[in-house]
């Protein structure tokens, strides 16, 4: 049975960084609440639909961005995910560093997009520090990290085993994965032991062009996934890892549903709850170590008429959406 991790990156982002308390409300309802005339669709529906078709989702939840507006909003978040039965794990957008209203690392700061671009010793405290921030929002069962952007490096996980984490998530061979130090020459595609660390990769395939990709929500139609999941079950993997965001079934402007996404995340759950059999919807909690894959560098392929099929449900999303 193929391990399914459909996980969900929860954050809010300002639309720059000029006058942010003055935006941050509406950010926030945008980004995490999803209000439109139809109702929500941001985090609330994904909680919602995961919990009637019986699935779990992981969410990780980017708390530095409370080091600038306060912890309530971040306590809110987190009360709807627990609430819905969900899992909570841990994201990091380190460009809420320098935005703190006091100090998180020692001396003058400036922005860095990446955690990557921290050292091993900054990277250590910054995890710490969202840790001891999911703590005061009362999640203290916290075992799994993913960098903001898949932006991690090999200074990453000696960092996260030095808090203790057992699960990492952050290796993207289609992003920064390749070139993060970890695993020098070798794509990660399956679970795999770096570091102390049991690191889970982000499913990625290639396109009928030959693109490497990786599996997301809003990035890959329904027939790709739908036939990536069975060829990855058929392949006998262990495990298969899915990218959302809280705001990933809004349309760009994020003022109404982007019907494309909403029914391919409908398609998505149902399938799954239909197929038990064959895909176990899990979280990383009480997870134990697989035997270390042997199908590493070997991505998951899509064919050619897939690939054509999204690009135009994506030409459709960009003129309707």
């Amino acid at each position: 049975m193929l391990d399914v991790f459909y996980t969900v990156d929860v954050e809010v982002w300002c639309g720059g960084w000029q006058d942010l308390d003055r935006k941050f409300p509406d950010a926030f309802r945008r980004y995490i609440h999803g209000p439109t005339t139809r109702g929500d669709y941001g985090l609330p529906y994904q909680l919602r639909l995961l919990r009637e078709h019986g699935l779990t989702g992981v969410f990780f939840i980017e708390p530095l961005f409370a080091l600038r507006f306060g912890q309530p909003a971040l306590d809110e978040i987190v009360g709807l995910v627990r609430e819905s039965g969900h899992e909570v794990q841990l994201h990091l957008h380190t460009e809420w560093v320098d935005e703190a209203r006091e100090p998180v690392l020692p001396g003058p700061q400036r922005k860095r997009q990446h955690l990557r671009y921290f050292s091993r010793e900054e990277q250590t405290v910054l995890i710490a520090k969202g840790l001891e921030l999911m703590r005061r929002a009362g999640v203290h069962d916290i075992n799994t990290f993913r960098a903001g952007s898949f932006a991690f490096n090999h200074d990453t996980l000696p960092a996260l085993a030095a808090n203790g984490m057992a699960f990492d998530s952050s290796y993207n061979a289609s992003m920064f994965g390749p070139d993060s130090g970890v695993s020098p020459g070798q794509w990660l595609v399956e679970p795999t032991v770096v570091d102390g660390v049991m690191e889970y990769p982000m499913t990625v395939y290639r396109d009928g062009t030959s693109t490497l990709r990786h599996a997301q929500l809003t990035a890959c139609s329904w027939p790709e996934l739908e036939g990536l999941l069975w060829q990855a079950a058929e392949q006998g993997r262990q495990s298969f890892v899915l990218l959302s965001h809280g705001f990933e079934l809004l349309n760009r402007a994020k003022d109404r549903p982007d019907e494309v996404v909403v029914r391919r995340f409908e398609r998505l759950c149902a399938f799954l709850d239909r197929h038990r059999d064959s895909f176990a919807v899990r979280g990383f909690k009480g997870l134990t170590t697989p035997s270390v894959a042997a199908r590493q560098g070997v991505p998951l392929v899509s064919p050619l008429h897939r690939t054509g099929g999204r690009m135009l449900s994506q030409l459709y999303r960009r003129r309707f959406g």
